[in-house]
């Protein structure tokens, strides 16, 4: 049984290309100083900074418009100078801005260099998603974009783990270690990765239905507002959570941390494993309604008259596996959807409606846990996941390009 265990763990990463490897390696780095955004609202709120939960709902409503704006111009050079550059200049950019934000103590220059911080570091996104794709092959691309998200969920764990002990010291040393692996980061892209003269918004294939722009493509505009829908709800996790955690649940910052850094190394330990088990068996819609099932069936969790640590803990399982059913397959369904020449621009649009949901989700979610109290947060975001896995599972009764490939 444990030959056969390792023998599917080496078949999952069996066959990514040198290229994948070096840009999820460069992403865990990048990822590993991922301590600013969970313990955002944390800071804002906290004795320190005395804004209110309200407050730091616009700040991070602030930062999902800079990602909304950075996605399109970031999908859109990726269409005309290539992925490269663009990753190489938003990365150093991110990082020089994330050491500036914490030296920011008024709520005007705050809510500035959140918005500027997240446009340029969301720009970075879909010129990553089309470098992953250029550098797979149809029958690995869900794998080589786990492999990805396990960078940046083993990113994301030690960065929580780490962050939740530096925000018990002091806040403003979540910002110093984010800015300097984002230009960590950025200096590691620009040495071990070489330059790529192709530039795909150059090769035109108008006799391929997918080559056309995907503002004419009704059925992906249609999967990206279920999309907005629940990505609004699922960036509950990162920003109101951790409030309710601490002043609810009464749990402290590096328990919290703990419990944020258990989601990305559950993705590291699990996602690669299952994807190798699952791509291709199914229709990619299949695995995405089950997932944002599970996620809504988590947040629903809550409103249950349970508290403390053993909740919370079952709460972040139930999400994660959720996370893993969905957002993967989720990349291989608008993939499917693209030629080489609009890959950047269907990728900017994807991000934008994670950034559209990530202005709606925690500014909407803010006001509602201040006004109503956290229960009807919850309820509110469960139901709301439920109503977008049917929109996704009545998506892929009028679609074929969630069948799955062959491998």
């Amino acid at each position: 049984m444990l030959s056969a265990t390792a023998r599917n763990y080496r078949n999952a990463y069996a066959g990514l290309s040198r290229e994948t490897w070096l840009l999820s390696l460069i992403m865990l780095i990048n990822r590993s100083g991922t301590m600013v955004v969970p313990f955002m609202t944390l800071y804002l709120t906290s004795n320190e900074m005395g804004y209110t939960i309200g407050q730091a709902g616009y700040v991070f409503g602030l930062f999902g418009a800079g990602a909304f704006s950075g996605a399109l111009l970031g999908g859109w050079l990726s269409d005309r100078i290539g992925f490269y550059p663009v990753q190489v200049i938003t990365l150093l950019g991110g990082g020089v801005l994330f050491l500036l934000l914490g030296q920011m103590k008024t709520y005007p220059m705050i809510c500035t260099f959140t918005f500027l911080l997240s446009f340029v570091n969301e720009a970075f996104r879909p010129a990553n998603s089309t470098a992953i794709a250029f550098y797979s092959k149809p029958d690995n691309r869900t794998r080589s974009y786990a492999l990805n998200r396990l960078a940046i969920n083993l990113g994301w764990a030690l960065g929580s783990g780490l962050g939740g002990m530096l925000a018990d010291i002091n806040y403003e040393l979540l910002f110093w270690v984010d800015g300097f692996t984002n230009i960590s980061a950025a200096l590691l892209l620009w040495f071990l990765l070489k330059p790529v003269r192709y530039i795909p918004g150059r090769i035109k294939d108008s006799t391929t239905p997918s080559a056309r722009p995907p503002y004419l493509d009704k059925k992906y505009l249609l999967f990206t507002t279920i999309t907005v829908l629940f990505a609004a709800c699922f960036f509950q996790l990162f920003t109101n959570l951790p409030v309710y955690f601490e002043r609810d649940l009464q749990l402290s910052k590096p328990f919290i941390g703990l419990l944020m850094a258990s989601n990305g190394l559950l993705i590291a330990i699990i996602e690669m494993v299952l994807i190798y088990r699952l791509e291709g068996r199914r229709h990619n819609i299949f695995y995405i309604t089950r997932g944002v099932f599970l996620v809504g069936l988590a947040f629903l969790l809550l409103t249950l008259p349970i508290k403390g640590a053993g909740l919370a803990f079952v709460m972040i399982i139930t999400v994660t596996l959720g996370e893993i059913l969905s957002m993967p397959f989720m990349n291989s369904y608008w993939i499917a959807r693209t030629q080489p020449s609009n890959r950047g621009l269907y990728a900017a649009i994807y991000t934008m409606a994670w950034s559209a949901a990530q202005t709606l989700g925690p500014m909407g979610g803010a006001q509602l846990a201040e006004k109503n109290g956290f229960r009807l947060l919850w309820l509110v975001v469960g139901v709301t996941c439920i109503v977008a896995a049917l929109a996704y599972r009545q998506l892929g009764h009028k679609d074929n390009h969630g069948q799955p490939q062959a491998h």
